[in-house]
């Protein structure tokens, strides 16, 4: 059973893979001074280039732990997120409200994926 680690540095790496699995390190926006709805959209794009360099993309999502900064930004952030993740391949996911390593990000993700076959 290999571990696959990519992109690592001193705290964390950037992918993790093991028998299959695929785990992100949490993700948040390009620009953390915009609103939610481009940090949400940008965030996901980070995630969509790290599942295809892992091999994988949307539809192998296993689940997906959002972390908000306000609940009071939950229905912009699921008009994004509904819109990103293909019909029929919604993984199972769990969004709460956290206080955010800097204190412009709104929204951050970690995901876990399976790799494609």
């Amino acid at each position: 059973m290999t571990i696959e680690r990519i992109e690592t540095a001193a705290r964390m790496s950037r992918i993790v893979k093991h028998n299959g699995t695929i785990y992100l390190c949490g993700q948040v926006a390009k620009d953390a001074e915009q609103d939610i709805t481009e940090q949400t959209r940008t965030m996901l794009e980070k995630v969509d280039a790290l599942l295809e360099q892992a091999g994988s993309d949307r539809e192998h999502i296993l689940s997906a732990t959002i972390y908000i900064k306000n609940m009071q930004y939950f229905a912009e952030m699921n008009a994004v997120w509904d819109a990103w993740v293909p019909q029929g391949f919604a993984p199972a996911r769990a969004c709460v409200e956290a206080k955010m390593a800097r204190e412009a990000l709104l929204v951050e993700i970690s995901v876990v994926a399976a790799e494609k076959a």
